[in-house]
Formats: C-alpha cells, structure tokens, sequence
C-alpha cells in the first residue's frame, strides 16, 4: 500500500514536471490586475496570463486563489497593449495592469518602456492629427492627452529652468498665447524616440539637419518650434505631473466653452487601431474647429450613463457600452453655429456598410467597421450638444 502511495505521489511529482516543462517552452506574460465589481463595490484583484503564440487569456482570482477564466482564445488583446498602467478589456471587465506578474514578464515587455511628455506649442495645434500620425508610426502609445490654455505665470512654471535664459520671457509669452495640447507618450525607449521625432530645437537647423523632422516641417524658429519633449526621465516624472496630476483637479483646466458646440468621440476600437490621427486630419479639413480635446478611460457605469438615452431604443446598446469602456477614447469640443446638425452629417450613417454606399466621404464610411465600432460618437440631437461635451469636459473631468 505504501508502494502504491509513493508511486502515485512520484507520478503527480512527474506530471507537474512535465507541465511545467511545457509551461516555460510556450511565452506567457503575466501581470497583476484590479478590476471594480460595482454590484460588490469590491475592488477585485486578479492574475491574469497573455499566450501570444494563439492570442489566449487566462485569469486567476488572487483572493480565492482559483482559476476564474480558463485559457481562453481572446482577439480583443494585443501584446502592444499589455503595458503596467494601461487598462484592457477581458470579456467587459475593464482590468487595470497593475504591475508585472512575474520576473520574465517584467524583463520581456518592462525593460524599455518609458513614460514621456509630448507637448504641442499654440503653432501646431491645429496640425495636431499629423503630430499624431508620426507618433503612432513610431509604435508610440498616446496614454493620456489634453487641450489646455496655460495662463503666463503656469507657463513660467513649467519652464523655470530656463528663467535665467535670454528667450525665457518671450518662449513664455509665446506659450501661453493659445491653446497647447499635453500628451503623455507610452513605448519602448519614447523620451529619445519623441526628441528625435521632433527635431534640432531651431527650426531652421531641422530643415537642413533633420528635413523629415516635426520641427522641420512644421516650425518657425527656436521658440516656434512646434513642441516640447522631455530631456530626462525625472524631468519627464515632473512635466507630466505639471499637466497630468495624481490630485484630482490640480492640473491646468481644459479649453471646453460649452457654447454653440457638439460632442465628438473618438472610440477606443479607433484609438487602438491608430486612426486618430487620420481621425482628426479628416475633421480639420472639413473646416470643423476642435475647441476641446481630452483623452478619457471611461467605466462601465459612466459608459451606462451617458449611452442611457439609446437603452431598450437601439439593439446594440450593451455592446455600445462595452466598446466605450474598453479602453481609452478621445473626447472633442466641436464649435460653430449649427454644429450638432453639420457635424452629425459629417459622422454619417451609424452604420458604416449604408454609410460607404450612400455617404462615403464621411468618417465613419471611411473609418467605422460596424454599427458598434463605427470610429466616432456624435450628438445626435442639437440640444443635447452642450449637455454631451459638459458630461465629459465638467463631470468625468472633476
């Protein structure tokens, strides 16, 4: 009986060997996952493993200590999005990475990234979409984004270290004079990659040093120069903190003017498929003004909340809510009188098969891929244009 026991445990022992064999032959990354269960109000922790070799996902419940989603094949994730920080969407749980789950993921996918501040000068602002094309074509991750208008002393501030410089005054004076756009950028080594995107600091030396730079381009001289990047990693830490503060409510305020305007979204399927940029280019050239813009990671609750007007009207209302929430979106102010009726028009039909028949110039005929996933939110009704923009540019923004 003895023999039969330490046989059977020397099996399990064998078997466990051979698993874990074949566990480090296949890449897993790992990473540490906080999800909000609103019916609970638990703030839940989970592991949750990425197989790249056939796209599956596995997940398990940390407190329970039990496997809560079997290894499951998943198209909603790709590897580039597997980042600590970022939020990705497993079967409309919108889960927070947290942090790396173990050493080999933390060495694979953590060693270069690098956190930078992109900041666009009142030159390039409406350039903004081409801007945005480069960074992307770079395989850099726009995380956060805001329009803001820094009042003289705020942009004193952000460039105290050149107070003793003989341009300080008029590179304020300058900066302050229209609205910038603050990016945070996401990537394997993005401080230099978005230095070297942008150019010599004076234009004229980036035209014959630099011709397919930012600053060569698109820039002026050495003040207008389209942009500002990050020299070091603590500098980027503190710029970033300047416009993007942990405090709630702290940081510079966005442009929104809630007047004669209509709210536009970028979706999440669009931000992640790179078409941003394209997005904003399209908008820009129909004449439309961009008078706001602002990067949201909206929750199932607030995704609820703002759809609720098409709940038990349009059949795809769930799925409109699970695409909204999973994963960041870009939120725009679009200002003139008749805006809610023009730009709706622009947006096109809902659905993007009608739209590229009937309407093919719109956005969504040229961007959108279905009825949920049709590249942009737009007003529907002209006078709920002021109350959409003020949902996200009052309320979601504190």
């Amino acid at each position: 009986m003895r023999f039969t026991t330490v046989c059977h445990v020397t099996k399990l022992i064998l078997e466990s060997t051979c698993i874990d064999m074949r566990f480090y032959q296949e890449d897993r990354y790992a990473f540490l996952t906080e999800w909000y269960d609103p019916t609970a109000a638990l703030l839940r922790r989970y592991q949750l493993f990425y197989y790249p070799k056939d796209g599956s996902v596995e997940m398990f419940d940390v407190k329970n200590q039990r496997i809560f989603l079997r290894r499951t094949k998943y198209d909603e994730i790709h590897q580039e999005d597997l980042f600590v920080g970022n939020r990705v969407n497993v079967f409309s749980r919108q889960l927070n990475l947290i942090d790396y789950g173990d050493q080999y993921t933390a060495n694979k996918l953590g060693s270069k990234k690098e956190r930078t501040l992109a900041l666009i000068k009142p030159d390039v602002v409406t350039k903004i979409g081409d801007v945005l094309e480069l960074i992307y074509s770079s395989n850099l991750i726009v995380t956060k984004a805001k329009m803001t208008k820094l009042t003289w002393s705020q942009a004193a501030d952000f460039y105290v270290e050149h107070q003793s410089k003989p341009f300080f005054s008029n590179l304020v004076q300058f900066v302050s004079s229209g609205p910038v756009v603050a990016m945070e950028l996401m990537g394997d080594e993005a401080m230099s990659i978005w230095r070297r995107l942008l150019g010599p600091a004076d234009s004229a030396v980036a035209r014959r040093e630099a011709p397919q730079s930012v600053r060569a381009q698109f820039g002026t001289d050495g003040i207008k120069n389209v942009g500002h990047g990050s020299d070091s990693l603590a500098a980027a830490a503190r710029e970033l903190e300047f416009f993007f503060p942990s405090t709630i409510g702290h940081g510079p305020s966005n442009t929104a003017i809630y007047t004669d305007c209509t709210c536009c979204i970028i979706k999440p399927h669009a931000i992640s498929e790179g078409l941003t940029g394209k997005i904003l280019n399209s908008i820009s050239a129909a004449g439309f003004e961009i008078s706001a813009l602002q990067m949201f990671n909206v929750d199932r609750a607030n995704a609820e909340e703002f759809y609720e007007v098409y709940k038990g009207v349009v059949t795809e209302y769930p799925s409109m809510v699970t695409e909204l929430c999973s994963g960041p979106c870009m939120v725009l102010e679009i200002h003139g009188t008749d805006s809610p009726q023009t730009f709706r028009e622009f947006c096109g039909p809902a659905d993007p098969e009608i739209a590229r028949h009937l309407r093919p110039t719109t956005l969504r005929a040229l961007y959108g891929k279905d009825k949920v996933k049709n590249a942009v939110h737009c007003t529907d009704l002209p006078e709920d244009g002021v109350l959409e923009v003020q949902y996200f540019f009052k309320i979601l923004d504190g």
